[in-house]
Order: C-alpha cells, then sequence, then structure tokens
C-alpha cells in the first residue's frame, strides 16, 4: 500500500479566475505535485448556489481546467476531473446534511457575509438554500475520497473544521468510515486582498473590479491597476497588516510571484519609495501575465485532448467514489 498522501482541492467557475485564486488554490500545488496524490476539480456545483448563467458557467468549467494546465499543474501527476459529473458528491452532501444541524450551518463566517448582501429590489430577504448548505457538500467533497490534507485558502478553515467535525461525528456512530483531513494553508497568498480595499478579500465578486487582477485580463491594464493600489501616507515599504494594510498586500503579491522572503523584499526596498516598489511589482505581474495566457492560449487549442483525459478521470474517480457511497450507504441501514 502506497505511503503517499493525499491532497484534495477544488476552485468554483464562478467568474473569472482571480491572481488570489491563483496563490491561494493553484500555485502551491505546483510544488507539491512532485510529492502527493493530487485530486483538484472544478467545483461546479458550488457555483449554483447564488444566481448564474448556464452559458457563463459552461465556459467557466473550461477555463478552471485550463487555468490549472496553464499555471504548471502536470495532468500525469494531478488527477483533474468536474464536480457534477461525480454523483456521489450530492448523494454523500445529503447523508452528512442529516448528520448536521442547522446552527452549525448558520454560524458559518461565509454564509453571515454572503447572505447579508442578498435581498430582491423590495428589501425582502432572499437567501437561497444552497448558501446555507454549501458546506455539507464541501464536507462531501472532502471525505468521499479519504483525503489526509485539504488545500485552501485561510477563508475556508472554518468549512474544512466543520467537515472534520462531521467525519468525527459519523465515525463515533456508524464506526470508523472516512479519514479526517487537515487543512493545508500557504503561508502567504492564501489570502490576497482587494486593491483599492485592502480590508477585503480580492474576489471575482467584488463590485469594483478595479481592485482584482483576473488572471485573463490585458497584462497592461492589470500592471494599471497595481500602480493605482491604495497605500498610505508613510510612503515606506514595510510589512505590517493592521497598520499598512495595502502595501502589506503588494509586498504579499511581489513575493507569491518571485518565491522571495518577505523580509528580503522589504530590505530590499529599504529605501525607495512606493512608487518604484509599485513599478517593479507592475512589470513583473505583466510578465507573468504574458506567459500564463500564452499557455493558456496554447492548452486551449489542445482542449479535445485534453477533455478524453478528463473522461478517462471522471469514470475513474466515479469508480472511487461508488465504493465509497456503497460503504456510507451500508453504515446508516440502506440495502
Amino acid at each position: 500500500m502506497s505511503n503517499i498522501k493525499t491532497i484534495i482541492t477544488g476552485i468554483q467557475p464562478t467568474n473569472k479566475i482571480t491572481l488570489g485564486n491563483y496563490f491561494g488554490a493553484i500555485k502551491p500545488l505546483i510544488n507539491l505535485q512532485e510529492k502527493f496524490h493530487i485530486y483538484a476539480f472544478v467545483a461546479d456545483l458550488h457555483s449554483i448556489t447564488t444566481t448564474f448563467d448556464p452559458k457563463t458557467l459552461s465556459n467557466n468549467i473550461k477555463n478552471v481546467i485550463l487555468t490549472y494546465l496553464s499555471a504548471g499543474i502536470d495532468e500525469s501527476k494531478v488527477k483533474l476531473f468536474v464536480q457534477s459529473e461525480i454523483p456521489a458528491h450530492t448523494e454523500l452532501a445529503h447523508i452528512l446534511l442529516c448528520h448536521t444541524t442547522i446552527g452549525e450551518l448558520k454560524r458559518m463566517t461565509q454564509f453571515k457575509d454572503k447572505s447579508s448582501k442578498l435581498s430582491a429590489s423590495n428589501g425582502t430577504e432572499y437567501i437561497p438554500t444552497g448558501l446555507l448548505i454549501y458546506p455539507t457538500l464541501m464536507a462531501a467533497d472532502i471525505l468521499l475520497y479519504d483525503s489526509d490534507y485539504v488545500a485552501t485558502g485561510s477563508d475556508q478553515k472554518q468549512h474544512i473544521e466543520l467537515a472534520r467535525n462531521i467525519a468525527n461525528r459519523f465515525n463515533n456512530k456508524y464506526g470508523k468510515t472516512f479519514n479526517v483531513p487537515e487543512p493545508l494553508i500557504p503561508e502567504y497568498g492564501s489570502r490576497i486582498m482587494d486593491l483599492l480595499d485592502p480590508t477585503i478579500k480580492m474576489s471575482k465578486s467584488n463590485k469594483n473590479e478595479k481592485g482584482t487582477i483576473f488572471l485573463l485580463d490585458s497584462p497592461e491594464v492589470s500592471a494599471k491597476k497595481i500602480m493605482s493600489a491604495k497605500t498610505d501616507s508613510l510612503n515606506k515599504v514595510n510589512f505590517d497588516i493592521k497598520n499598512q494594510p495595502g502595501v502589506s498586500n503588494l509586498i504579499t503579491i511581489y513575493s507569491c510571484l518571485t518565491n522571495k522572503k518577505i523580509e528580503d523584499i522589504v530590505k530590499q526596498y529599504k529605501d525607495k519609495n512606493y512608487g518604484e516598489f509599485k513599478k517593479d511589482l507592475a512589470i513583473l505581474l505583466k510578465e507573468f501575465l504574458i506567459n500564463f495566457q500564452n499557455e493558456f492560449n496554447k492548452n486551449s487549442k489542445n482542449y479535445p485532448k485534453i477533455a478524453k483525459t478528463l473522461d478517462v478521470n471522471t469514470k475513474e474517480f466515479n469508480e472511487i467514489a461508488s465504493k465509497k457511497i456503497n460503504e456510507v450507504y451500508k453504515k446508516v441501514g440502506f440495502r
């Protein structure tokens, strides 16, 4: 039996993929793919918990696959698949939902944040049920494959803890069924902040896109966003998230692009102003996006071949997932 540990991770195909998604969910896998079994999926079922457009969703699913590969993921080492093509995800989600309380789900920070922004034009609150039970589907994604680690951003840590609690609860009631995984969160880059408002996360859904860098946007436009990023009046390149959140965020982006340590970057720009620092960062970002987009375009032309690999993976993951869901059904008393 292999002693190699397994990592699972997923990206929602909502809107366009951001630089924050890349640093938090994709870049860490590039080095890990040499040492671990990695299952990376497109979390399309999670994308319909709020308003969506079917045509855009279909295109975004394809783009997430292309993004994984264009970023440096080796499809011979990382198994890519699409969540909705494995029915056991929703089957297990229902079982886990029945072992979860309303209170646990309502306490999820992301549910509270997202639901507070949803209301009809007349002011009536409109909260899709899918948004509330999102964490149990996420728990199913994780537990279905007996993963050892979940590669995720720091904002998902609470959901991972819930998945662990559900797994332990199920194991205690029915006997050992699920592996209880640990979160795998990168030290830097797990939470890239908005360029205009560094108190909030850089997100696909932020209303003002000037604070968000998208991987497929014009490199020139993205470089200008860096130059316009909010800093402060101190004009000192220093990493201090509490007092200098804007420049600290830019230093984090610089570190993720170059793999340089934070302290080395601060030392490098000790006697330089924000303008010089931003200019250098803008050049680095522009070069990164040009290289990424060149790879993306190459992979786009090769997508029919990529799709065949996905079909093979879908068959394999359906077989793995079916064994687990049958074990679960037997444990709870189903025929």
